[in-house]
Formats: structure tokens, sequence, C-alpha cells
């Protein structure tokens, strides 16, 4: 089960912090994803990250804004989140993935998702 916060009301250039919590003994075997869907628009991928941390994929849109980390010793991952812009508002959600190689960016292979966190910037 997963569980993310962090979300609420930013303005432009501001930063905020989501976090996903994971229950169960096994979230260090997971890869981790970020997914996020604004109003009127299909979801779409952010960033995912693998099961040991080390290896880390982005979304053209928020590389060098956003950063993807876990901790596994916490069963949590996060997503920072700097420079926001407004077209960042959307809900995003974390979802975890029972693969082994590379993050993925498809949404098909994440198996458990979280409820979602409303992230909302203003200009």
């Amino acid at each position: 089960q997963l569980q993310a916060s962090g979300g609420g009301l930013v303005q432009a250039g501001g930063s905020l912090r989501l976090i996903c919590a994971a229950s169960g003994r096994t979230f260090s075997s997971y890869g981790m994803g970020w997914f996020r869907q604004a109003p009127g628009k299909e979801r779409e991928f952010v960033a995912a990250i693998s099961y040991s941390g080390g290896n880390k994929l982005y979304a053209d849109s928020v590389k060098g804004r956003f950063t993807i980390s876990r901790d596994n010793a916490k069963n949590t991952v996060y997503l920072q989140m700097n420079s926001l812009k407004p077209e960042d508002t959307a809900v995003y959600y974390c979802a975890s993935s029972p693969t082994w190689g590379l993050p993925s960016n498809y949404a098909s292979e994440y198996n458990s998702w979280g409820q979602g966190t409303l992230v909302t910037v203003s200009s």
C-alpha cells in the first residue's frame, strides 16, 4: 500500500517535497515512480528510481528541476520539486513496479498506486 503526501499550493518558482510511504517488508525490491495527471489531460510520467536507488529516470519536462530519491530503511520515496511552474499543477501519484531492471516510464509496468496528492502552482 502506498500513501502519497506533501502536495499543496505554491507560487511559481517555489519548491515542494512529495513523500510516498510504503507498507510491507519488500519495499527495497520494487522500482518506484511518480506520475501526474493535470485536469483534462492524460496521466504522464514524471520520474522513476530503481529498487536500489542507483538508477533514475526523469521526464524531459522536469529534468534539472525535480529529484527523485528513496530511503529503503524508511520504506519511503521522495520527489523534491524545485523551480515549480504553473504547468506542474496536477495530482501526483506514486507507484511501485516489481521489475528489477532500469527504472521505467511506462505506467503499465507499475502494479500498485497511491491515492495521489494535489500540487497547485500559482503564477
